[in-house]
């Protein structure tokens, strides 16, 4: 029994460090970090300024597509990163309560019927 829980519980590290320190999976989740920070840099809000002056509206433009083009993708490819990280380790987690929770249920006693008196 205690071979079996250790055996599950090391399968999990093993899996939780390749996926935290860019093992084995690191193309297809680079591909999925990518499809997250797309998808989130397609979602830009539009914004309706109250001033219709030409100038300030043009001027905002540039600052939001500088930031849209320079500053957020890395930022928010590394927020991708880790929520990414974090979801393959939570899978991982789920794999290993089942493989625990199978490994218990199956070295359980039978339950033993009451000695009357």
């Amino acid at each position: 029994m205690k071979k079996k829980l250790k055996d599950a519980l090391h399968r999990y590290k093993v899996e939780d460090f390749k996926m935290s320190h860019h093992g084995a999976a690191v193309a297809e989740v680079s591909r999925e970090i990518v499809d997250h920070t797309r998808q989130a840099l397609e979602n830009a809000y539009h914004v309706h300024l109250k001033d219709p002056n030409p100038h300030r509206v043009e001027l905002f433009q540039m600052i939001k597509e500088f930031t849209l083009e320079s500053f957020l993708p890395p930022v928010l490819e590394k927020v991708m990163r880790r929520i990414t990280v974090l979801e393959h380790q939570h899978t991982q987690l789920v794999k290993l309560l089942d493989e625990l929770m199978e490994a218990l249920s199956e070295d359980e006693p039978t339950p033993q019927k009451p000695a009357h008196r």
